[in-house]
């Protein structure tokens, strides 16, 4: 459970947000300090699962043969097998538009290789690998659980953004989104809650409040 200060600030951003003819959603934005961020290693870049969800559609494709295929069309909003990768392999504009459309990447791990050689310079550098699908992994599990999942980046920014939820959630859950993702920083940077210089919660063309 988030503590009050997060709820308000968020509580705040939704009552200051003008209203628009769109549903809007809410962004994180965390400036980091003390890193150096010219060395990847310093860098974030992780996924992490939302409690309340994203209160947005997740586009999530899956690259997979056989059972797993046909047990991932149930979830996934697309898959494609060994010949469709073959096709992107040949036609560079269908792959960025595939990866500029798509949230997350699952792929059986026996495909990843072949994935790397056909689409690593697309998805490579818009950080959108595949997540590897290990033969003992339900795929239908691990879908449903990335439908829910926001990308932490930072590359070599000092700012970052991600997603937190949409206008039409609760505070309280919005809360708690922001909660999950400030623990994870907190335990993955190098100095914690020292490395975070300050912390906005706003609705997309709403003001932006301070967090922490």
């Amino acid at each position: 459970m988030a503590d009050n200060d997060i709820e308000e600030a968020v509580a705040r951003a939704l009552e200051e947000a003008p209203e628009r003819n769109f549903r809007e959603t809410v962004d994180l934005a965390i400036n980091l300090r003390d890193l150096d961020l010219n060395d990847p290693s310093n860098r974030v870049d992780e996924g992490v699962v939302l409690p309340s969800g994203t209160g947005q559609e997740t586009r999530i494709v899956v690259f997979a043969e056989g059972e797993t295929a046909v047990r991932a069309a149930d979830v996934a909003d697309e898959v494609l097998d060994e010949d469709d990768l073959a096709d992107l392999a040949d036609d560079t504009d269908a792959a960025k538009d595939l990866a500029d459309e798509t949230d997350f990447f699952v792929a059986e791990a026996s495909m990843m290789q072949d994935i790397a050689g056909a689409l690593g310079q697309v998805l490579g550098p818009r950080g959108k690998m595949p997540t590897p699908l290990q033969p003992d992994d339900d795929v239908v599990d691990t879908v449903n659980r990335m439908k829910n999942t926001v990308q932490l980046r930072s590359r070599d920014r000092r700012t970052f953004h991600t997603r937190v939820g949409a206008e039409d959630m609760s505070a309280e859950d919005i809360a708690s989104n922001i909660d999950v993702i400030l623990r994870r920083l907190h335990a993955d940077l190098e100095k914690g809650p020292h490395n975070i210089d300050a912390v906005y919660v706003k609705t997309t063309m709403g003001p932006a409040v301070e967090v922490a």
